[in-house]
């Protein structure tokens, strides 16, 4: 169920539980997860695409595996706010995904996560390999981040 809304996403899930978030990008797919009672986003690990198959699969098995109740799938929106070809391709996304899950999932505004993060791995005095390798589930964490304070808010 894809939820439009934001406060349509929290109504539908459960008190308790994980959620993850995904920085979708053209060649990975940044993962980051919650702890169960949603205060805390962790990067977790990059799915490198393939085909949406096999993407969708190793998503769902994470989910699984960690026994997420939902996913926030950043929302690359242009800085102006106005939706691009990357846009509606992480629509596509989504409504491909909830044909094969019954998770909630909901879009969550990703502009500037990828700038925060590389910041805060700068700040870190990560080496430029390091960064390139945890950079997007690093902005998916600030884009999940981002949806538990506001999921806090609306509780």
């Amino acid at each position: 169920m894809i939820c439009t809304v934001f406060e349509d996403f929290a109504a539908a899930l459960p008190r308790i539980g994980a959620i993850a978030g995904l920085d979708l990008g053209t060649k990975t797919i940044g993962i980051a997860v919650s702890d169960g009672l949603r205060q805390v986003a962790s990067p977790l690990t990059v799915i490198r695409r393939q085909k949406f198959t096999l993407d969708a699969a190793e998503l769902l098995r994470i989910a699984s595996d960690r026994g997420l109740v939902g996913l926030v799938l950043g929302l690359p929106l242009n800085m102006d706010g106005s939706e691009g070809p990357r846009v509606q391709s992480t629509r596509a996304f989504a409504r491909n995904l909830e044909r094969l899950t019954p998770l909630p999932l909901a879009f969550w505004d990703e502009r500037l996560s990828t700038v925060a993060a590389e910041r805060a791995l700068l700040e870190a005095d990560a080496s430029r390999r390091k960064r390139a390798e945890v950079i997007d589930q690093v902005a998916a964490g600030y884009i999940l981040q981002g949806a538990l304070d506001r999921l806090r808010h609306l509780a």
